[in-house]
């Protein structure tokens, strides 16, 4: 019945008013009763404090509680009410202290904030009274004089204020009354005892308290009447009070109390014991039955009471008692360490973040008292990192630098608390925090530029070289991708030049190259991340190509044989060292291969003439005698110096004479060319003629259309040479088989006659025939020797 009406009152203490709510200070204080269901409101913190339930969650609030290594509340992030997460039970919480307050601290984040909630635990009727015994047991004399006081132990009620013990009911009887006075029960004698009549009485005593439902507790005094008077002991102090160091050894003498009975002989004899006392604290201390010494025997934690509170019985021999009050204050030793606990922790932190900013929350507790628990905190010198205080004993991590990942990825911070007792006591704890990758770092090429040279020729897709970008940030940060910038060579997009493996960086040709065409050209080559947003980096590469010996000489004077037929005139009179003539050629090549040299290979009179090795002029060895072949004709070879080295020849006719007239037929000079085209055609004529008059007329009309075509040359390949006819990338350096303007030719042929007359008119050089000694011709005389109409102009070329 009375479990069921404590329910009862806990449900309607509920369900009307749980709470009591005052402001102090900005702070809350709630009233609530003990006892009560897991997840009970105790009131709805947000709403009190004026926090926005929309950012509550965000802001990670927690309870701690100091003194209590229970968690007797929590925050609905939902709601913002405070609720109970377990029991709370306010008799070991407080014992019989009148007041019983539990604190709360309300820690808050993103900006930090303490509020401070004092949690009023108000008694409730949950505990009956209780004697220590269940039967008392007393003795007194049937000459005891009627008032007479026997002393007795009163009632133990773990509640407090109205449901504690209130008052007494003795059983109704003939010869006592109760007397309560200040908790102190004592048995009065009303009426004299008689022990002829009665030698036992047994007397129901019940001890009531004031809560509703009422509770109480009963015990039987059984009284044996004796023959004899005596008295009972008296202590020598009605409270005795001691003071002992918390953590005191065993066996430590508390204190000693002494209670002296004026009988004599056994109704003298006083033993001590203790009163009522709980059992945690009847395994903490012992008392002599026979001096009355209170020892030591558990263990002394003013972390968990710092008092204790007995009762002293002194009994006789004949089983009169009296009772003292010991109370025991306990006294501080700095024996608990601080503790540290990391309340919150980013982790891990961008590496932008900016100095001051708050990556953690720490909170350190001291279970001491006074200076014992006053704590310094500290962390090492060697970290971008800093305690500041906050808030009572909370303290916010922060940084002081900037921090850079590419640095110093993970950081070992070690946290020291050190208290101010005496001697003071210290721990620690290591915090592992980590930085997160910022993409703050562009890929940086390994080099400022890069070259790459290829031979002209090369195969597509050959490898020309190799870029590197590196990036220090991580994973996709630090990922770099290859591109070519957009852009132009030759007019052509420079991807139809080259590309790039996006991954590794190689950089391969997409076309073979021609050294002729193309020498060099530049490609940007950007290296960019996988960062948000990504950044990146150029870099050029200059390609550059280089020659290959791919293309033979080209003689330019005299013309390939087939297409032109040229006689050059030496005077008879010409001296050793003369020049006669020039051979002309060029290299599309560069470098050494086009490097050209003139060898003669054969020759009509191989001691007459020589050509210089690098300038290709014809000169004469000796002086020209009479015994000397008219006609002389020369093979010329002209090589480049590449590997391996490519050549061209060419033939040169040579008449040694001054005068055309004595020139007999010069067409049996080129009779030995076989493929002459010219020499066909007149073949074919001679044959249609003789056998198609129609087709002769084809022949002269023919005749004619050649005349009109080239009236200013006297045969296809004149001496003169345009400057058109020069390639544009031939470079005009002496000796290397570029033509020269250092010498004059006059040319003189007959048009589509394979006789022609060439006269060296003079050179820029020592050994230049004088202009007087050169063979001079008008157009008449050609037309005398040859047969032929005056239609040859005269060509000159400087």
């Amino acid at each position: 019945m009375e479990d069921k009406g404590l329910s009862t009152m806990l449900l309607i203490i509920s369900l009307a008013s749980i709470v009591s709510l005052y402001l102090v200070n900005g702070d809350l204080r709630y009233s609530i009763p003990e006892e009560l269901k897991r997840d009970s409101i105790i009131g709805n913190t947000a709403k009190d404090l004026g926090l926005d339930l929309r950012t509550l969650s965000s802001r990670n609030p927690r309870t701690d509680f100091e003194e209590s290594r229970k968690h007797y509340c929590d925050i609905n992030l939902s709601s913002g009410d405070l609720i109970t997460s377990e029991r709370i039970d306010r008799e070991s919480l407080c014992g019989k202290k009148p007041s019983c307050v539990v604190n709360v601290d309300l820690v808050l984040e993103n900006p930090l904030e303490l509020h401070r909630i004092s949690l009023l635990i108000q008694d409730v009727n949950d505990n009956s009274p209780k004697f220590r015994d269940n039967l008392i047991e007393m003795e007194i004399s049937e000459m005891a004089d009627k008032g007479n006081r026997f002393s007795m132990e009163e009632a133990h009620d773990a509640d407090v204020g109205q449901n504690a013990v209130q008052r007494y009911n003795l059983q109704k009887n003939d010869n006592f009354i109760l007397a309560v006075d200040n908790n102190k029960v004592e048995l009065v004698l009303e009426n004299k005892l008689d022990r002829e009549k009665q030698r036992e009485i047994n007397l129901l005593l019940t001890a009531l308290d004031g809560g509703s439902p009422q509770r109480s507790g009963t015990v039987v005094i059984h009284v044996t009447v004796l023959d004899a008077n005596d008295n009972a002991p008296v202590f020598s102090q009605a409270v005795y009070k001691a003071s002992l160091p918390e953590n005191s050894p065993l066996d430590t003498v508390v204190v000693r109390v002494s209670a002296t009975d004026a009988d004599e002989g056994v109704n003298g004899d006083v033993t001590y014991h203790f009163g009522h006392v709980s059992d945690e604290d009847g395994h903490v201390f012992s008392i002599d039955p026979k001096t009355g010494l209170i020892r030591v025997t558990g263990e002394i934690d003013f972390e968990e009471s710092r008092s204790f509170e007995m009762r002293i019985q002194a009994k006789d021999g004949l089983g009169l008692t009296s009772y003292a009050k010991l109370v025991i204050d306990v006294t501080d030793m700095n024996d608990n360490a601080p503790v540290i606990f990391l309340k919150s922790l980013t982790n891990p932190v961008p590496e932008n973040v900016s100095p001051g900013t708050e990556v953690g929350v720490v909170n350190v507790q001291d279970r001491d008292s006074e200076n014992n628990r006053q704590v310094r905190c500290s962390i090492q010198q060697n970290v971008p990192f800093k305690l500041v205080p906050s808030i009572k004993n909370y303290y916010s991590l922060v940084t002081t630098g900037q921090l850079d990942r590419e640095v110093v990825s993970d950081y070992n911070i070690t946290i020291t608390a050190t208290d101010e007792g005496s001697p003071p006591l210290s721990s620690s704890k290591s915090v592992q925090l980590s930085v997160a990758d910022i993409n703050d770092n562009p890929p940086v090429f390994e080099e400022q530029s890069y070259s790459a040279y290829v031979s002209e020729n090369n195969k597509p897709g050959s490898t020309l070289c190799s870029v590197t970008a590196r990036d220090p940030d991580w994973r996709q940060n630090g990922t770099v991708i290859y591109s070519v910038l957009a852009g132009e060579v030759n007019g052509a997009p420079v991807s139809s030049y080259v590309s790039v493996n996006g991954d590794t960086g190689v950089i391969h040709a997409v076309r073979s190259f021609d050294h002729e065409q193309l020498r060099s050209f530049k490609v940007h080559v950007t290296a960019r991340d996988n960062g948000s947003p990504p950044l990146s980096s150029n870099v050029t590469v200059s390609v550059f190509i280089s020659d290959v010996n791919d293309n033979c000489p080209q003689i330019l004077y005299p013309a390939p044989e087939g297409s032109s037929f040229m006689t050059e005139l030496v005077p008879k009179a010409a001296n050793g060292g003369s020049v006669v003539s020039k051979v002309i050629a060029v290299d599309a090549d560069s470098g050494q291969n086009a490097w050209l040299s003139y060898h003669i290979v054969k020759s009509t009179d191989p001691g007459l003439f020589t050509i210089g090795l690098h300038n290709g002029e014809i000169r004469t060895q000796r002086d020209i005698s009479e015994s000397d072949s008219m006609k002389q004709n020369l093979i010329v070879s002209v090589k480049d110096n590449g590997q391996p080295s490519l050549s061209a020849t060419c033939s040169m006719y040579l008449l040694i004479s001054d005068n055309l007239a004595e020139v007999p037929e010069l067409k049996d000079i080129s009779y030995d060319e076989k493929d002459s085209k010219l020499t066909s055609y007149l073949i074919v004529a001679l044959v249609c003629v003789s056998t198609f008059f129609l087709t002769f007329i084809i022949i002269i009309l023919g005749v004619r259309f050649c005349r009109r075509r080239k009236p200013r040359l006297l045969f296809d390949g004149a001496v003169a040479i345009p400057g058109a006819y020069l390639p544009p990338n031939y470079a005009d350096v002496d000796g290397t088989g570029t033509l020269r303007s250092a010498y004059n030719y006059d040319a003189y042929l007959t048009t589509g006659s394979r006789t022609s007359d060439f006269k060296f008119v003079t050179s820029y050089t020592d050994n230049t025939l004088p202009a007087d000694q050169t063979l001079r011709k008008s157009p008449t005389d050609f037309n005398d020797m040859f047969g032929q109409p005056d239609v040859s102009p005269e060509v000159r070329h400087i």
